[in-house]
């Protein structure tokens, strides 16, 4: 392995800086690419583009312009057959253009885990009206979730109670797709104890290893906070395991996984899948000698991977926008550092709207309860000001 490489990021939010900065230690060359300016990732890296990722013309101009050595997505709105292309031309396209394709719609990968692999998972169905909607509620039950294909970031998601509820879950489901989709997935509603991410990391020439699991708590569909190691049983986490290498080994490639279960009293479920370093592994980043976007780069690259080692429990918790601005700061950021064992991200996002996450506060304990607490209290001293 010769270093460096040219990598171009499609998708340049608070992730894909964390990324950007570990493939920039090693001496890379990273491509910035997202829909609006000033993204995240476009703050640090070596070159940025701004364009449609679900043109297909747009892809193949920024593509001949830098020609990288590898496709790095970090969303799920991108033309994914163009990146089918790139890879018959040479590219590496993480995982694979296949994978990506699969992954970046719910209904593929649930397809591929419950009917080709044989992987509990809830039960599901789909519907592109409100029409079969309603129809399809009623075969699955209430209450259940609902959710677009295609979404990230929790957006569209909701739980719906009864029967009542299902048009207004229709209309939010709809307005926060992402692409060109207007398909719904309607979930049984699992009565979990915990929902885990498994950090799942695929190589090329070596075996798939983990990261310890994660335990994380979503509102509005999005993660806010998350901490390591989720308390669950080595029986548990066994299952988690083998269902995360059986599905990753069916798409094949490599870089890191999100692979998120239900756990219940008697069940380990498979809920949802992301190609990519995952918003409720951001703990790692204080948690771990190697975090979940260094651990991706490496994989990515083929560079060893000798060992991942958790220092301490260690929690997550999210810094929200509380209001729409475009141009902001923060108080409170001295207050939060002073508590031992905390670190703050801002993310430098260019403007804010109601729940948008602008930063995370990251804390280390001697329990996952007490780094929780710790990471809570980190993040309510920080306040977004609108200027």
């Amino acid at each position: 392995m010769k270093l460096p490489k040219k990598l171009m990021l499609l998708g340049s939010g608070e992730l894909g800086k964390e990324f950007t900065i570990a493939a920039q230690r090693l001496g890379n060359h990273v491509i910035a690419v997202d829909r609006y300016p000033h993204a995240p990732a476009m703050q640090v890296a070596d070159d940025c583009e701004v364009i449609s990722m679900l043109s297909g013309e747009d892809l193949e101009r920024v593509v001949t312009k830098h020609q990288p050595d590898y496709i790095v997505p970090e969303i799920e709105a991108i033309r994914t057959e163009k990146l089918a292309e790139f890879e018959s031309r040479g590219i590496t396209v993480i995982p694979t253009a296949k994978a990506t394709h699969y992954t970046m719609n719910r209904d593929r990968i649930r397809e591929l885990a419950h009917q080709e692999l044989g992987v509990r998972t809830a039960k599901y169905g789909y519907a592109t009206t409100l029409d079969e909607m309603q129809a399809v509620s009623h075969s699955i039950g209430f209450p259940n979730v609902v959710k677009p294909v295609m979404s990230s970031s929790g957006k569209g998601q909701s739980i719906v109670a009864n029967e009542s509820a299902v048009e207004q879950a229709w209309h939010y489901a709809i307005d926060g797709s992402r692409g060109d989709s207007h398909k719904v997935i309607v979930e049984e509603f699992i009565n979990f104890e915990i929902e885990i991410t498994l950090l799942t990391i695929k190589q090329w020439h070596a075996p798939t290893i983990f990261c310890p699991p994660i335990g994380h708590r979503q509102e509005r569909g999005d993660y806010q906070e998350s901490w390591q190691p989720a308390d669950i049983t080595p029986d548990q986490l066994a299952q988690a395991q083998a269902i995360a290498t059986k599905v990753t080994d069916a798409l094949g490639g490599a870089g890191i996984f999100g692979v998120e279960f239900f756990i219940t009293a008697d069940e380990v479920i498979f809920s949802e899948l992301s190609p990519r370093p995952h918003d409720t592994g951001m703990v790692t980043l204080i948690s771990q000698n190697l975090n979940e976007f260094e651990l991706h780069l490496r994989a990515i690259l083929g560079l060893p991977i000798p060992n991942i080692i958790q220092y301490a429990p260690a929690a997550s918790a999210v810094i929200l926008a509380a209001e729409t601005s475009d141009s902001i700061s923060f108080t409170g950021v001295e207050k939060a550092l002073s508590m031992p064992d905390v670190d703050i991200r801002l993310f430098g996002k260019p403007d804010a709207r109601p729940y948008r996450r602008m930063g995370v506060a990251l804390a280390k304990a001697e329990t996952t309860d007490l780094a929780r607490t710790k990471a809570m209290d980190a993040a309510s001293q920080i306040t977004l000001v609108s200027e």
